[in-house]
């Protein structure tokens, strides 16, 4: 399977650059994805955040260096902390113990083993799904910016949804009867600054405070959930980058991340729907 292949192929990327600097623009590429999806199926698959998994590998690598009798400050430099303090934090966050006593023999470490993806066989529950292809449309409506570390992203936009309180209400009549539904849109896939918007489809004039931006012409794969945990299309999100995209013929493509909210505001079950660009995955 070419995605196993190449998610793998950054992984050893990664390997081969713990005692170096670890490229994000490499690794997105060798998977086929951007720097953003990236981050984001890695927490989905690893079951951890990519940040913290490259620290919990690099303090295993450092604890088997100190091990092997090399001065503490050698092997912080190594693994990119220009001081021995900051070094001894993380050595101690991971391990319990200052790096200074790894070498003596009867201290307690730890190791974390490197990932390996395999394809597993999931996927009891069915998952029903259509690929649509859309020409570009233009939304109208809130936004923020979105944090290049997809872990700060997960805080930020709940909060927004939050903060966006009775505004959503205002864009209901902005939208557009062929494109019904509240828009969550993650323009992460891009160069330029990223922005989540909740906006609405809609060739209306921008209300005060609201901003427009052009979804460009895509193909996506459209997930539908209706649940009444709020969590629920996180759940979702994440079952299709981890039981159907790696199976499925498609890889991420370079576009944004849709969510569909289709009920209203208060309803106690919620409809909603995911779309997941895609493109043919290399190689297909």
């Amino acid at each position: 399977m070419d995605w196993l292949k190449n998610w793998n192929e950054a992984l050893d990327c990664l390997e081969k650059n713990l005692d170096g600097t670890i490229s994000l623009e490499e690794l997105s590429r060798l998977a086929g994805c951007s720097a953003y999806h990236f981050q984001r199926m890695f927490s989905y698959l690893a079951g951890v955040p990519l940040k913290e998994y490259i620290r919990r590998r690099r303090m295993t690598r450092a604890a088997a260096d100190l091990r092997e009798g090399e001065k503490v400050l050698d092997v912080a430099l190594r693994y990119g902390y220009d001081s021995p303090t900051a070094f001894n934090r993380a050595f101690q966050a991971i391990h319990g113990v200052a790096p200074s006593l790894a070498r003596q023999d009867g201290v307690k470490l730890k190791a974390f083993p490197r990932i390996r993806f395999k394809f597993v066989l999931k996927g009891d529950a069915e998952m029903e799904y259509q690929i649509v292809k859309k020409a570009a449309f233009r939304i109208v409506g809130l936004r923020t910016s979105l944090p290049a570390d997809v872990e700060e992203s997960f805080q930020v936009v709940p909060q927004f949804w939050s903060t966006a309180g009775q505004r959503i209400g205002e864009l209901i009549p902005l939208m557009v009867p062929e494109m019904p539904g509240v828009l969550g849109v993650s323009t992460c896939h891009s160069e330029e600054e990223s922005y989540y918007y909740i906006a609405v489809a809609s060739d209306a004039p921008v209300l005060a405070g609201m901003h427009e931006w052009t979804v460009p012409a895509a193909t996506w794969a459209v997930f539908s959930g209706q649940s009444k945990q709020p969590m629920a299309i996180q759940e979702l999100q994440k079952r299709v980058v981890t039981e159907w995209l790696p199976d499925s013929g498609y890889e991420w493509a370079q576009a944004p991340d849709v969510e569909v909210y289709l009920s209203a505001p208060g309803t106690e079950e919620q409809q909603f729907q995911v779309w997941l660009p895609i493109q043919k995955a290399r190689g297909k």
